[in-house]
């Protein structure tokens, strides 16, 4: 891991979903204590995970400052300038966007020909997904193809089927679980889509990026790559 971690030493980028302690100086991936500068990019002012934001220089990560967007990262390059960044790095974020193909376009919009795009998404055995299957590459791509935007519901009745409560007691009842994920467009809390190791390699491939990391860890995937 510390061969990868290199690459991200003293370089600038951006993270969707921030923070994450994953990539904190205790974390399994210590991205933060080695780049130069990272800022973040949040769907919105208030969220489930870390109430009240507001766009600024007010992103804390680890003992650093970086500048926090309030935008979709389906809509990065409306705020951030293109081919500007040396990396993109998100942890369990991607399974929350309604169009990750999409998502993952525009983070290609906003590196530069060298950069680095790197994602950890959960594993469904290990977290209240399990019963659910992994998303088809043919349902992502149909997703971006139509343009889906992150109102979209198309996945509730699996979820509420499949969604194990037992294992998501923050969600509450069945009831209440119902409601908020009926408001998923204002909270972000359901995972749309279910990723396995070889559904991130279908994704990165479509994009031709070259993978240059990738391991299956104990309650996540980790994937990196970059334009080959």
């Amino acid at each position: 891991m510390n061969w990868l971690i290199e690459k991200f030493r003293h370089k600038s980028g951006i993270e969707i979903g921030g923070f994450s302690h994953i990539f904190s100086k205790n974390g399994s991936i210590p991205i933060y204590p080695v780049v130069d500068s990272l800022d973040c990019c949040n769907f919105s002012k208030q969220t489930i995970w870390e109430g009240a934001l507001e766009e600024g220089q007010n992103f804390l990560y680890d003992d650093k400052v970086g500048y926090r967007y309030i935008c979709e990262a389906t809509e990065l390059s409306k705020k951030i300038s293109l081919f500007t960044h040396d990396f993109v790095i998100s942890s369990n974020c991607f399974e929350h966007i309604a169009n990750p193909l999409k998502a993952l376009n525009e983070f290609l919009e906003i590196v530069n020909e060298n950069g680095i795009i790197l994602l950890v998404v959960p594993k469904k055995e290990v977290n209240f997904d399990h019963k659910r299957q992994v998303t088809s590459f043919n349902h992502l791509e149909e997703d971006f193809e139509m343009d889906i935007g992150e109102n979209d519901l198309s996945h509730f009745e699996e979820i509420m089927e499949l969604h194990d409560l037992s294992m998501d007691l923050p969600a509450g009842t069945i009831k209440q679980f119902k409601e908020r994920s009926l408001k998923n467009y204002e909270n972000r809390a359901l995972h749309h889509h279910v990723f396995d190791m070889q559904r991130l390699f279908d994704i990165y491939d479509y994009f031709h990026l070259k993978i240059i990391a990738s391991m299956e860890m104990k309650t996540d995937y980790f994937i990196a790559g970059c334009l080959k």
